[in-house]
């Protein structure tokens, strides 16, 4: 049977998920973050910041990252969006014998007073965390209750721990269109991109990617987003982050679903995104 338990991460308030085979989660009610997720085998796959402040003043570098209302500076509003640093609210909870799930929803007044007073919309968001096997099943939705329609832009901004960076491949992206951090446009002739110095780039969606590194193979997918962005900052931006040393980046790379230019949600609408990671069989 799933377990859920109250407990801290850093200074943060946290649950924590164990699902009946062993795997296990831990998501801080700050930014509805996963900050850990360990497969049955208690294999980490993700990627936390030593350096990264766990008290709530600032967004977590590492874990899952979520993103709204808008991506990045694609928006008038905070950078990234306020949903990474505000603290959501555990509204759900269960499981079987086969899986188990958290769920965590954010609304208008779970916002401090600066960010409910740069963006005055009806919102609710929910983010459910379900652990089933060797995967994870994310289903994050946007509603709008209110009576006009509001921008919105969404990810989920996944960082892997995948050991070592230059053991590390992404597949699935071959003859696929992209934007990188310059604004050149251009399309992956590669059949598997590696990484040999910052990489930062916007494909669109394909059905999924494998990610694969010295020590596992995992399988991405999603449904709802309509792109994979692809980030390692690479040395010298590295040693420019204050919340990450300097070695680091060798540790990590981000691959996130996500929707990065803000549409219109209509007035009574829902969207819905959904992202799987599973762990392949290693040979």
């Amino acid at each position: 049977m799933a377990v859920v338990t109250h407990t801290t991460y850093g200074d943060l308030p946290a649950v924590h998920l164990t699902a009946a085979d062993g795997a296990q989660a831990t998501v801080s009610l700050f930014g509805a973050h996963l900050l850990s997720w360990k497969t049955a085998d208690g294999k980490e796959r993700l990627f936390v910041s030593s350096q990264t402040p766990l008290d709530g003043s600032k967004a977590i570098r590492g874990g899952v990252p979520v993103i709204f209302p808008q991506f990045n500076v694609r928006g008038p509003g905070l950078r990234h969006g306020f949903a990474r640093v505000s603290t959501w609210r555990l509204t759900g909870q269960g499981g079987d014998g086969g899986s188990a799930y958290v769920e965590f929803s954010l609304a208008p007044q779970d916002l401090s007073a600066e960010h409910a007073q740069a963006w005055p919309h009806d919102f609710t968001l929910t983010l459910r965390f379900t652990l089933r096997g060797d995967a994870l099943d994310f289903t994050y939705t946007a509603h709008n209750p209110g009576r006009e329609p509001y921008p919105f832009g969404v990810a989920l901004h996944t960082y892997y721990d995948v050991g070592q960076l230059d053991a590390t491949s992404i597949g699935g992206l071959q003859h696929q269109p992209f934007l990188d951090h310059h604004n050149n446009n251009a399309v992956q002739d590669a059949p598997a991109l590696h990484f040999t110095e910052k990489l930062d780039r916007m494909y669109q969606a394909t059905p999924g990617v494998t990610l694969n590194t010295a020590s596992a193979t995992l399988r991405l997918e999603q449904q709802g987003f309509e792109q994979w962005v692809v980030w390692n900052p690479g040395r010298d931006d590295a040693a420019a982050l204050t919340d990450l040393a300097d070695d680091e980046y060798l540790r990590f790379v981000c691959i996130e679903p996500a929707r990065i230019y803000q549409q219109p949600l209509e007035a009574g609408a829902t969207w819905t995104g959904k992202h799987t990671i599973s762990v392949m069989p290693f040979n």
